[in-house]
Protein backbone atom coordinates (compact mmCIF):
# COMPACT_ATOMS: atom_id res chain seq x y z
CA UNK A 1 0.00 0.00 0.00
CA UNK A 2 1.03 3.54 -0.25
CA UNK A 3 0.47 6.26 1.83
CA UNK A 4 0.02 10.30 1.36
CA UNK A 5 3.25 11.52 3.79
CA UNK A 6 1.10 13.11 6.88
CA UNK A 7 2.20 14.31 10.41
CA UNK A 8 0.32 12.31 12.34
CA UNK A 9 -0.73 12.17 15.75
CA UNK A 10 -0.64 8.84 17.69
CA UNK A 11 -1.71 8.48 21.22
CA UNK A 12 -0.58 6.42 23.46
CA UNK A 13 2.29 6.31 21.43
CA UNK A 14 4.61 4.79 24.02
CA UNK A 15 2.30 1.94 24.30
CA UNK A 16 2.44 -1.61 23.38
CA UNK A 17 0.71 -1.31 20.25
CA UNK A 18 1.29 2.78 20.35
CA UNK A 19 4.93 1.46 19.96
CA UNK A 20 4.60 -0.34 16.96
CA UNK A 21 2.65 2.01 15.00
CA UNK A 22 5.05 4.95 15.66
CA UNK A 23 7.75 2.64 14.14
CA UNK A 24 5.87 2.03 11.04
CA UNK A 25 4.68 5.42 10.31
CA UNK A 26 8.29 6.38 10.52
CA UNK A 27 9.32 3.71 8.44
CA UNK A 28 6.58 4.64 5.46
CA UNK A 29 8.13 8.49 5.75
CA UNK A 30 5.76 10.54 8.16
CA UNK A 31 6.00 12.83 11.14
CA UNK A 32 4.96 11.08 14.24
CA UNK A 33 4.02 12.81 16.96
CA UNK A 34 3.74 10.38 19.86
CA UNK A 35 1.63 11.69 22.84
CA UNK A 36 1.58 9.47 26.10
CA UNK A 37 1.30 10.38 29.98
CA UNK A 38 3.30 6.77 30.87
CA UNK A 39 1.09 5.40 32.99
CA UNK A 40 1.50 2.28 30.80
CA UNK A 41 3.66 3.83 28.11
CA UNK A 42 7.13 3.41 28.45
CA UNK A 43 9.90 5.75 27.09
CA UNK A 44 12.28 2.91 26.69
CA UNK A 45 9.62 1.62 23.88
CA UNK A 46 10.19 4.56 21.52
CA UNK A 47 13.78 5.21 22.79
CA UNK A 48 14.96 3.80 19.27
CA UNK A 49 13.57 6.57 17.54
CA UNK A 50 13.92 9.36 19.53
CA UNK A 51 17.20 10.03 17.26
CA UNK A 52 14.78 10.13 14.05
CA UNK A 53 14.48 13.62 12.95
CA UNK A 54 10.75 13.14 12.09
CA UNK A 55 9.48 11.72 15.62
CA UNK A 56 9.07 13.96 18.68
CA UNK A 57 7.51 12.82 21.93
CA UNK A 58 5.24 14.49 24.39
CA UNK A 59 4.19 13.26 27.59
CA UNK A 60 0.65 14.71 27.89
CA UNK A 61 -2.61 12.88 29.26
CA UNK A 62 -5.96 12.72 27.28
CA UNK A 63 -7.86 13.76 29.70
CA UNK A 64 -6.82 17.63 29.05
CA UNK A 65 -6.75 19.29 25.76
CA UNK A 66 -4.06 19.09 23.02
CA UNK A 67 -3.78 22.03 21.18
CA UNK A 68 -1.30 20.75 18.14
CA UNK A 69 -1.48 21.07 14.15
CA UNK A 70 -1.40 16.97 12.58
CA UNK A 71 -2.97 15.72 9.59
CA UNK A 72 -4.40 12.55 11.23
CA UNK A 73 -4.87 11.10 14.64
CA UNK A 74 -4.52 7.78 15.98
CA UNK A 75 -6.11 7.61 19.59
CA UNK A 76 -4.60 4.90 21.25
CA UNK A 77 -4.60 6.28 24.83
CA UNK A 78 -6.31 3.93 27.13
CA UNK A 79 -4.57 1.18 29.68
CA UNK A 80 -5.76 -2.50 28.27
CA UNK A 81 -4.64 -4.99 30.50
CA UNK A 82 -7.62 -5.50 33.35
CA UNK A 83 -4.66 -5.45 36.40
CA UNK A 84 -3.59 -1.95 34.86
CA UNK A 85 -7.50 -0.28 34.24
CA UNK A 86 -8.48 -1.73 37.13
CA UNK A 87 -5.75 -0.30 39.26
CA UNK A 88 -7.79 3.28 38.71
CA UNK A 89 -11.04 2.47 36.92
CA UNK A 90 -12.62 6.39 37.21
CA UNK A 91 -9.17 7.57 35.49
CA UNK A 92 -9.74 4.44 32.99
CA UNK A 93 -13.03 6.23 32.00
CA UNK A 94 -12.32 9.12 31.94
CA UNK A 95 -9.03 8.16 29.75
CA UNK A 96 -11.41 6.70 27.39
CA UNK A 97 -14.75 9.44 27.43
CA UNK A 98 -13.08 12.50 28.32
CA UNK A 99 -9.82 11.62 25.88
CA UNK A 100 -12.04 10.73 22.99
CA UNK A 101 -14.11 14.16 23.69
CA UNK A 102 -11.04 16.19 23.79
CA UNK A 103 -9.57 14.26 20.49
CA UNK A 104 -12.99 14.07 18.81
CA UNK A 105 -12.51 18.26 19.52
CA UNK A 106 -8.94 18.49 18.00
CA UNK A 107 -9.99 16.12 15.02
CA UNK A 108 -13.08 18.36 14.40
CA UNK A 109 -11.00 21.87 14.39
CA UNK A 110 -8.07 20.36 12.15
CA UNK A 111 -10.37 18.83 9.97
CA UNK A 112 -8.40 15.72 9.76
CA UNK A 113 -9.43 12.09 10.23
CA UNK A 114 -9.29 10.10 13.50
CA UNK A 115 -9.18 6.87 14.27
CA UNK A 116 -10.21 4.95 17.57
CA UNK A 117 -8.68 1.92 18.81
CA UNK A 118 -12.03 0.37 20.13
CA UNK A 119 -11.74 -3.34 21.63
CA UNK A 120 -13.05 -7.10 21.22
CA UNK A 121 -14.79 -5.55 24.84
CA UNK A 122 -17.18 -4.01 24.23
CA UNK A 123 -18.77 -7.10 22.88
CA UNK A 124 -18.68 -8.58 26.57
CA UNK A 125 -19.26 -12.05 27.44
CA UNK A 126 -21.08 -12.94 23.96
CA UNK A 127 -23.94 -14.21 23.78
CA UNK A 128 -23.41 -14.45 19.73
CA UNK A 129 -20.01 -16.42 18.73
CA UNK A 130 -18.20 -15.24 16.64
CA UNK A 131 -18.48 -11.57 16.88
CA UNK A 132 -19.65 -9.55 13.98
CA UNK A 133 -19.73 -5.49 14.02
CA UNK A 134 -23.55 -5.92 14.22
CA UNK A 135 -23.79 -7.46 17.66
CA UNK A 136 -24.76 -4.90 20.69
CA UNK A 137 -22.74 -7.25 22.99
CA UNK A 138 -23.74 -8.47 26.04
CA UNK A 139 -21.79 -6.13 29.29
CA UNK A 140 -22.20 -5.82 32.50
CA UNK A 141 -22.73 -1.98 33.08
CA UNK A 142 -21.32 -2.14 37.05
CA UNK A 143 -18.66 -4.80 37.01
CA UNK A 144 -15.27 -4.10 37.42
CA UNK A 145 -14.47 -4.56 33.97
CA UNK A 146 -17.08 -2.05 33.68
CA UNK A 147 -14.56 1.24 33.27
CA UNK A 148 -12.76 -0.11 30.29
CA UNK A 149 -15.70 -2.22 28.68
CA UNK A 150 -18.44 0.99 28.98
CA UNK A 151 -15.55 3.43 28.37
CA UNK A 152 -14.62 2.11 24.93
CA UNK A 153 -18.42 2.03 23.83
CA UNK A 154 -19.34 5.33 25.28
CA UNK A 155 -16.20 6.59 23.15
CA UNK A 156 -17.14 4.98 20.01
CA UNK A 157 -21.02 6.48 20.64
CA UNK A 158 -18.92 9.90 20.83
CA UNK A 159 -17.39 9.03 17.72
CA UNK A 160 -20.32 8.46 15.28
CA UNK A 161 -22.52 11.49 17.08
CA UNK A 162 -19.18 13.51 15.95
CA UNK A 163 -19.25 11.90 12.62
CA UNK A 164 -23.09 12.48 12.59
CA UNK A 165 -23.73 15.76 14.03
CA UNK A 166 -20.22 17.60 12.98
CA UNK A 167 -19.14 15.67 10.29
CA UNK A 168 -15.83 14.16 11.44
CA UNK A 169 -13.80 12.10 9.33
CA UNK A 170 -13.69 8.45 12.03
CA UNK A 171 -12.58 5.49 11.89
CA UNK A 172 -13.47 3.05 14.85
CA UNK A 173 -11.33 -0.15 15.12
CA UNK A 174 -12.48 -3.07 17.66
CA UNK A 175 -9.39 -4.48 18.07
CA UNK A 176 -9.45 -8.73 19.83
CA UNK A 177 -6.34 -9.74 21.51
CA UNK A 178 -3.03 -9.00 20.52
CA UNK A 179 0.46 -9.89 21.23
CA UNK A 180 4.26 -9.53 20.78
CA UNK A 181 7.34 -8.09 21.40
CA UNK A 182 6.94 -4.95 24.04
CA UNK A 183 3.95 -5.80 26.06
CA UNK A 184 5.22 -5.52 29.72
CA UNK A 185 5.77 -9.33 31.49
CA UNK A 186 3.04 -7.82 34.65
CA UNK A 187 0.51 -6.90 32.57
CA UNK A 188 -1.73 -9.77 33.07
CA UNK A 189 -2.64 -10.91 29.83
CA UNK A 190 -2.21 -14.35 29.25
CA UNK A 191 -0.09 -14.62 26.17
CA UNK A 192 2.63 -12.55 28.16
CA UNK A 193 1.83 -14.29 31.69
CA UNK A 194 2.09 -17.81 30.29
CA UNK A 195 5.32 -17.06 28.47
CA UNK A 196 7.16 -14.89 31.75
CA UNK A 197 6.00 -17.49 34.24
CA UNK A 198 7.34 -20.50 31.75
CA UNK A 199 10.34 -18.80 31.35
CA UNK A 200 10.50 -18.07 35.05
CA UNK A 201 9.99 -21.52 35.97
CA UNK A 202 6.84 -20.51 38.13
CA UNK A 203 3.30 -22.22 37.82
CA UNK A 204 1.02 -21.56 35.37
CA UNK A 205 -1.75 -19.54 36.43
CA UNK A 206 -5.13 -20.58 34.31
CA UNK A 207 -8.12 -18.50 35.18
CA UNK A 208 -10.95 -20.55 35.46
CA UNK A 209 -11.47 -24.41 33.84
CA UNK A 210 -9.03 -23.59 30.64
CA UNK A 211 -11.73 -24.09 28.34
CA UNK A 212 -12.60 -20.30 27.61
CA UNK A 213 -11.53 -19.40 24.07
CA UNK A 214 -9.62 -16.64 22.26
CA UNK A 215 -7.77 -15.68 19.55
CA UNK A 216 -4.83 -14.01 19.34
CA UNK A 217 -3.39 -11.65 16.46
CA UNK A 218 0.36 -10.72 15.89
CA UNK A 219 1.42 -6.88 16.46
CA UNK A 220 2.65 -6.26 13.33
CA UNK A 221 -0.53 -7.49 11.32
CA UNK A 222 -3.04 -5.62 13.62
CA UNK A 223 -0.55 -2.63 13.11
CA UNK A 224 -1.41 -3.31 9.40
CA UNK A 225 -4.77 -3.43 9.61
CA UNK A 226 -4.89 -0.21 11.85
CA UNK A 227 -3.42 1.49 8.96
CA UNK A 228 -5.25 0.11 6.18
CA UNK A 229 -8.57 1.17 7.77
CA UNK A 230 -7.08 4.61 7.95
CA UNK A 231 -6.13 4.79 4.53
CA UNK A 232 -9.87 3.43 3.73
CA UNK A 233 -12.20 5.62 1.93
CA UNK A 234 -14.46 8.33 4.22
CA UNK A 235 -17.32 6.42 3.93
CA UNK A 236 -15.87 3.35 5.22
CA UNK A 237 -16.29 4.81 9.18
CA UNK A 238 -16.04 0.91 10.85
CA UNK A 239 -16.28 -0.32 13.27
CA UNK A 240 -14.10 -2.94 11.98
CA UNK A 241 -12.81 -6.11 13.46
CA UNK A 242 -9.36 -6.64 13.80
CA UNK A 243 -7.78 -9.80 14.70
CA UNK A 244 -6.75 -13.34 14.06
CA UNK A 245 -9.82 -15.77 13.60
CA UNK A 246 -8.38 -18.97 14.70
CA UNK A 247 -9.52 -19.51 18.15
CA UNK A 248 -8.17 -21.58 20.58
CA UNK A 249 -8.94 -22.58 24.32
CA UNK A 250 -6.16 -21.11 26.87
CA UNK A 251 -5.40 -24.41 28.42
CA UNK A 252 -4.04 -25.11 24.28
CA UNK A 253 -2.35 -21.81 24.62
CA UNK A 254 -0.93 -22.92 28.17
CA UNK A 255 0.70 -26.40 26.59
CA UNK A 256 2.14 -24.39 23.35
CA UNK A 257 4.23 -22.24 25.50
CA UNK A 258 5.09 -24.70 27.51
CA UNK A 259 6.23 -27.09 24.26
CA UNK A 260 7.76 -24.20 22.76
CA UNK A 261 9.58 -22.72 25.92
CA UNK A 262 10.76 -26.24 27.48
CA UNK A 263 8.87 -25.37 30.35
CA UNK A 264 7.90 -28.24 33.17
CA UNK A 265 6.12 -25.90 35.21
CA UNK A 266 2.69 -27.41 36.31
CA UNK A 267 -0.69 -25.75 35.53
CA UNK A 268 -2.77 -24.30 38.79
CA UNK A 269 -6.13 -23.20 37.98
CA UNK A 270 -7.41 -20.30 39.72
CA UNK A 271 -11.01 -18.41 40.03
CA UNK A 272 -12.53 -16.95 36.94
CA UNK A 273 -12.44 -13.10 37.48
CA UNK A 274 -16.05 -11.51 37.25
CA UNK A 275 -17.35 -10.57 34.22
CA UNK A 276 -14.52 -12.78 31.73
CA UNK A 277 -15.95 -13.34 28.61
CA UNK A 278 -16.21 -17.34 28.02
CA UNK A 279 -15.57 -16.84 24.38
CA UNK A 280 -13.58 -14.93 21.85
CA UNK A 281 -13.95 -14.65 17.98
CA UNK A 282 -13.68 -12.08 15.50
CA UNK A 283 -15.93 -12.44 12.58
CA UNK A 284 -13.03 -10.49 9.97
CA UNK A 285 -15.97 -10.54 7.11
CA UNK A 286 -15.73 -6.89 6.63
CA UNK A 287 -11.98 -5.96 7.07
CA UNK A 288 -11.26 -8.98 3.88
CA UNK A 289 -14.00 -7.07 2.02
CA UNK A 290 -13.41 -2.95 2.97
CA UNK A 291 -9.31 -3.29 3.79
CA UNK A 292 -8.37 -6.63 2.41
CA UNK A 293 -7.05 -7.92 5.18
CA UNK A 294 -6.28 -11.00 6.99
CA UNK A 295 -3.56 -12.04 8.88
CA UNK A 296 -1.13 -14.50 7.62
CA UNK A 297 1.44 -14.74 10.86
CA UNK A 298 0.38 -18.25 12.49
CA UNK A 299 0.22 -18.40 16.47
CA UNK A 300 3.23 -20.82 16.19
CA UNK A 301 5.15 -18.34 14.34
CA UNK A 302 4.73 -15.16 16.77
CA UNK A 303 4.70 -16.92 20.04
CA UNK A 304 8.87 -17.81 18.89
CA UNK A 305 9.08 -14.34 18.42
CA UNK A 306 7.45 -12.89 21.50
CA UNK A 307 8.95 -15.70 23.80
CA UNK A 308 12.60 -14.65 22.16
CA UNK A 309 11.58 -11.07 22.87
CA UNK A 310 10.87 -12.12 26.60
CA UNK A 311 14.01 -14.25 27.32
CA UNK A 312 15.82 -11.31 26.06
CA UNK A 313 14.76 -8.79 28.51
CA UNK A 314 14.30 -11.76 31.49
CA UNK A 315 18.12 -11.82 31.12
CA UNK A 316 18.77 -8.25 30.97
CA UNK A 317 16.16 -7.81 34.16
CA UNK A 318 18.33 -10.48 36.08
CA UNK A 319 22.34 -9.15 34.83
CA UNK A 320 20.98 -5.22 36.03
CA UNK A 321 19.67 -6.98 39.11
CA UNK A 322 23.11 -8.73 39.97
CA UNK A 323 25.15 -5.72 38.76
CA UNK A 324 23.04 -3.54 41.67
CA UNK A 325 23.72 -6.43 44.41
CA UNK A 326 27.01 -6.54 43.38
CA UNK A 327 27.28 -2.90 43.45
CA UNK A 328 26.28 -2.92 46.70
CA UNK A 329 28.43 -5.21 47.90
Amino acid sequence: MTYNLRRILVTGGAGFLGSHLCERLLKEGHEVLCVDNFFTGRRSNVGHLLSEPRFELLRHDVTFPLYVEVDEIYNLACPASPVHYQHDPVQTTKTSVHGAINMLGLAKRLGCKILQASTSEIYGDPTQHPQHEEYWGNTNPIGQRSCYDEGKRCAETLFFDYYRQHGVRIKVARIFNTYGPRMLPDDGRVVSNFIVQALSGDQITIFGDGKQTRSFCFVSELIDGLMRLMASSDDVTGPVNLGNPRELTILQLAEMVLAKTGSTAPLVLKPLPMDDPVQRQPDITRAKELLDWEPQISLEQGLDATISYFADALQKSGNAAQAQRSGRA
